[in-house]
């Protein structure tokens, strides 16, 4: 479904890269989580993949077509996003906010209603929240909303950049839930960045670890957390099991001795 071919960026001429000589494989249906620290590589390698950035070098295919010879309009009709933050409209409802892309793609006007209602149901939300505004909604209601509105086209691909980065740990456990389902259900293909490695073991089939632009690991949650040669890499992967033994020594404590 996407392949990313010896693709480079530099955003200062070439000093330093951003994005590396990558190169990755994505099968259709599978949910991938990029990870590693800040300056990575992460979002310049999902933004490749909607044209938001385009390489310097190397070459970008989506279901076999090169995507730098695709108008960027109508590659995104194919690609819904989600990012921290959501982008909400605020001059504009819910219901509109959700069917912004099926109106400019010139869907009618009752099957966008359709849409919308199809769609409010699957991320959780109440039919009488499409008449509210963005302001009127709590931070999760207002990334749904985001989720609902990246779904609106029927796309095939999802590109998610710190989608539920700012909300509480609560809400930001049930929304990854939830969209997981909705990506089995659906049958999508996800590419998430996240710098929450306990995210990516719970949400991913698949995690590629960046540094410095460039792949240093990749591979499944379970091979991943079970070593890798890489001393930084297996720190990373290891870090969700130390905080699970952590958890559980505070379980079994006896605070009365």
């Amino acid at each position: 479904m996407i392949e990313l071919d010896h693709a480079s960026k530099s955003f200062d001429g070439g000093v330093s890269f951003s994005v590396e000589d990558l190169s990755l494989v994505i099968e259709a249906g599978s949910f991938v989580a990029l990870i590693g620290p800040s300056g990575s590589g992460k979002t310049t390698t999902c933004k490749f993949l909607n044209r938001l950035i385009d390489p310097d070098r190397g070459t970008i295919r989506i279901d076999g077509r090169t995507v730098t010879l695709t108008p960027p309009a109508e590659l995104r009709r194919g690609i819904g996003y989600v990012f921290q933050g959501v982008g909400l409209f605020p001059h504009m409802r819910v219901a509109e906010n959700i069917g912004v892309t099926p109106r400019l793609l010139g869907w009618p006007r009752a099957d966008i209603e359709a849409r919308t209602k199809e769609l409010l149901e699957l991320v959780g939300l109440p039919q009488a929240y499409a008449h509210r505004s963005p302001a009127a909604l709590s931070g999760g209601e207002r990334q749904r909303v985001g989720v609902a509105r990246a779904l609106a086209a029927r796309p095939r691909i999802v590109l998610m950049d710190e989608p539920f980065g700012a909300l509480d740990p609560l809400t930001r456990d049930d929304l990854g839930t939830a969209y997981r389902s909705l990506h089995d259900t659906l049958g999508l293909t996800t590419v998430m960045v996240t710098h929450d490695v306990q995210e990516a073991v719970l949400l991913a089939d698949r995690i590629v670890v960046l540094r410095a632009g460039k792949v240093v690991a990749d591979g499944s949650p379970h091979a991943l957390m079970a070593g890798h040669p890489d001393p930084d890499v297996a720190r990373l992967m290891s870090m969700p099991a130390r905080q699970a033994e952590r958890v559980r020594r505070i379980t079994r404590e006896n605070p009365h001795g």
